[in-house]
């Protein structure tokens, strides 16, 4: 029995994918910011809210896609922009796409993802989003930019919520740094895992070299292992409203802001050209003490969901999560780890196989709240006492 077989839910994923990857490289795509508080409550929030059975409905003609930006979406889905992926897996970026792109939702390239652009859309195809953190050096986001338009992505993500960075003291215990900082404690972590270091690190030297930022200008594209005196990007700290104004002005396609924790930075971002708004709290990977995305999700869709899309990130690891987001009124979820641990445990096959179990689950459970379709997902669903928080 293969590594895929003995997985059958999300937590399976996690549990192989934590002892196939070296412990640097794996909490630095599992765990949270600080005392990781952010991360628990996004769960907790999830399960507190009770779900009502529905019965006696016929439940033949069942869809359960829906049309997301224009376009049909098989499942209210959207693979989240995660710049881990290609040290999870041998070009993990590319494992990823196609993996969307075969069950149909879209898939967000990162901004530090280690494939280009322009191999995701030569190689994968689907429907393909960009994200972008904004950075210091103006011409070079908009080079960047440039570029995923001219690839054909149909999507701009643009991460608003990095304000200082963010404090992640197991990484730097770990010796698990961008760019390596290749230390005695790092080399043992990573021999201790052969099998990822031949599978993934061996492959990449023994095909392209060592990974690099591969959507960076030529300025910053420079190796993982290059050492801290090379030149590294800066976030553009004076962000504002103007410059989502600029950006809706130069992007031809969709333009998505991620990041929104107020009613009022969604009213804002509808106001400055968005077309979907992400609540997230970057999976409790930034602010410790931030807000529950689910706490915040009801405010937001109040706000902009007649005028908007309105996506949940940030927590959710079940088929039933999806439908609890959809009964707040989310028009679709962001997924990360969960497809992570999916490439991780088996490259595209894993996701692949992330994704069908996701869609398995959101399905009995759209089953057992009596709705057919994505549209007829209301709060109904919930029990009253569960509810009552958010009313």
């Amino acid at each position: 029995m293969s590594r895929l077989d003995r997985c059958y839910n999300v937590a399976d994923f996690r549990k192989v994918a934590r002892k196939r990857l070296p412990k640097g490289v794996f909490e630095y795509l599992d765990r949270g910011a600080e005392d990781e508080v952010a991360l628990a409550d996004n769960r907790e929030a999830f399960r507190q809210l009770k779900l009502r059975t529905k019965f006696m409905v016929d439940l033949t003609d069942r869809d359960m896609g829906l049309e997301l930006l224009g376009k049909r979406s098989e499942l209210p889905m959207i693979i989240a922009p995660t710049g881990v992926a290609g040290l999870c897996w041998y070009q993990g970026e590319l494992a990823l796409a196609k993996a969307a792109a075969k069950a149909g939702i879209p898939f967000t390239l990162a901004t530090g993802s280690i494939t280009s652009m322009e191999t995701i859309a030569k190689e994968a195809g689907g429907r393909l989003w960009f994200q972008l953190y904004m950075w210091k050096e103006h011409d070079l986001s908009y080079e960047m930019i440039a570029r995923a338009r001219d690839a054909g992505f149909e999507g701009l993500v643009v991460t608003i919520d990095g304000a200082l960075g963010n404090n992640r003291e197991y990484n730097r215990r770990n010796g698990f740094t961008i760019p390596f900082t290749i230390t005695p404690r790092f080399l043992a972590d990573m021999t201790l895992h052969p099998q990822w270091l031949v599978d993934t690190i061996f492959r990449y030297v023994l095909t392209t070299g060592m990974p690099r930022h591969e959507n960076y200008p030529d300025k910053y594209n420079h190796r993982v292992t290059s050492g801290k005196g090379e030149l590294r990007p800066q976030r553009h700290h004076a962000m504002n409203w103007k410059d989502i104004e600029k950006l809706r002005e130069f992007w031809p396609g969709k333009l998505i802001v991620k990041g929104v924790l107020r009613e009022e930075d969604a009213r804002l971002a509808v106001e400055h050209g968005a077309d979907a708004v992400v609540v997230s709290n970057h999976g409790g990977r930034a602010l410790d003490a931030a807000a529950p995305t689910m706490d915040i999700l009801p405010e937001v869709v109040a706000a902009v969901g007649n005028k908007t899309t309105v996506i949940l990130d940030s927590g959710v690891r079940r088929g039933s999560d999806m439908v609890k987001a959809l009964g707040l009124g989310a028009d679709a979820v962001l997924t990360g780890r969960a497809t992570l641990y999916g490439i991780s445990t088996g490259g595209e096959a894993g996701a692949s196989k992330v994704i069908s179990i996701l869609r398995s689950e959101f399905e009995k459970t759209m089953a057992y709240v009596g709705c057919r379709r994505v549209e007829e997902v209301t709060d109904d669903i919930f029990s009253k006492i569960s509810l009552k928080r958010y009313q």
